[in-house]
């Protein structure tokens, strides 16, 4: 009797170990929400295969508190509608701890107040509309679950302004597209050109899918515009190079981040030459984790560029900013994990930048503008705008290389 007794006590001892050890390796599952098909999708798709990367590294090297990390993939489709959906499918149903993704501002406005009424953290990795990351704020909200780490729009409006005037120009003209991307985005160049006393001669609206920008650029040429600021992604930027050389008329053209995107380079072609544009990450690779992510892409997905090179490596940071947090907290609990990321302990190197306590209680942008540079489009590449540019980024890595 004893030694049944002990026996089966052996045998209950090692059922509820081998529980725990299941238990333990339960997956952590995280969201991925983006447009992966459309117009949108060479944003969305650059995004989501970054992640997979990321993902997959943190995987191997033993996942995070020993689970592993299991992505739920949705396409929104850049439809505001569908975004919503999405995350209350990946909310309820997937039961994810926490979501990366939303390219596009509108879907972002639309769906990341799911996230916040379930307490759970959403990553903006890509999209920049300023009022994303303002959205549930005190004093009506008692804490924010939307985080980002991409360059935001009131940031990059300054530096587009900036780099007119830097330029000499004092006729600046605005075209941006009609959606909540382009209009919040010409609202904020706008205000910051009221702060420096200016006005911009001419204002013009363009939908998704034009191709012809005419009349548009002759009220701008009309107005006497000596410099265009454009807000809008890339097959639309494309388009204003083009009537621009159609047109005959050259003056300079600088950009919102998104004509850094391959659909940009296709379209304009060597109309796009000379297009600057605000970007957290040009292919380059003078650092070792970044020439490891590229080679990793690179090799992964048969390609020689990345389709959007800043939506690739913003959407691979975000993935290590979350697991630091889930390591931090100990948890996969959503305000812990909330908690974590306003106050990160460790440094997490990036393929933007390493971040240094990204984050506050009161901001929630990682992205700041001394960490942002000008390209430049030329034959076919993005590559830095100018000396000071090159050297700024160099200074950056610098500082990098001395933090770890």
């Amino acid at each position: 009797m004893r030694h049944h007794l002990s026996a089966l006590a052996g045998a209950l001892l090692a059922a509820t170990a081998l529980s725990f050890s299941a238990q333990a390796a339960d997956p952590i599952k995280i969201g991925v929400s983006g447009p992966f098909t459309g117009g949108s999708s060479a944003m969305g798709v650059a995004m989501r295969d970054a992640v997979r990367i990321a993902a997959d590294e943190i995987n191997k090297s033993g996942g995070v508190l020993g689970r592993p990390i299991q992505l739920v993939e949705r396409d929104d489709e850049a439809k505001n509608e569908v975004g919503a959906q999405v995350a209350q499918e990946l909310i309820s149903k997937e039961k994810v701890v926490a979501t990366l993704g939303f390219i596009n501002t509108g879907v972002a406005l639309a769906a990341q107040r799911f996230y916040q009424e379930a307490e759970i953290p959403v990553f903006n990795n890509v999209a920049t509309g300023t009022v994303i990351t303002e959205q549930f704020k005190e004093p009506d909200y008692d804490a924010n679950y939307v985080f980002r780490n991409s360059a935001y729009d009131v940031l990059q409006a300054g530096m587009m302004a900036d780099e007119a005037m830097r330029q000499g120009h004092k006729k600046i003209a605005i075209l941006a597209d009609s959606t909540n991307y382009g209009q919040l985005g010409r609202e904020d160049i706008e205000k910051y050109l009221a702060t420096k006393s200016m006005k911009a001669v001419a204002v013009e609206k363009f939908n998704i899918k034009d191709v012809d920008m005419t009349a548009q650029l002759l009220k701008a040429r009309e107005a006497g515009a000596d410099v265009i600021l454009a807000y809008g992604i890339g097959p639309e930027l494309a388009q204003i190079s083009n009537g621009m050389a159609k047109l005959g008329w050259k003056v300079p053209m600088i950009t919102s981040w998104p004509s850094s995107m391959q659909s940009f380079l296709d379209i304009s072609g060597k109309n796009g030459d000379g297009v600057i544009m605000p970007q957290t990450f040009i292919e380059d690779g003078t650092m070792p984790k970044r020439k490891a992510f590229l080679d990793t892409y690179y090799k992964s997905y048969g390609v020689s560029r990345i389709p959007t090179p800043v939506a690739g490596a913003q959407g691979y940071d975000s993935v290590y900013l979350v697991a630091a947090a889930i390591k931090q907290a100990g948890s996969t609990d959503g305000k812990k994990i909330r908690a974590a990321l306003e106050n990160l302990n460790e440094k997490v190197e990036g393929v933007v930048t390493t971040y240094d306590h990204p984050f506050t209680a009161k901001d929630h942008n990682a992205i700041s503008r001394n960490m942002v540079v000008f390209g430049k489009v030329q034959d076919g590449k993005i590559i830095y705008a100018n000396e000071a540019d090159a050297k700024k980024a160099g200074e950056i890595r610098m500082k990098e290389k001395a933090s770890n």
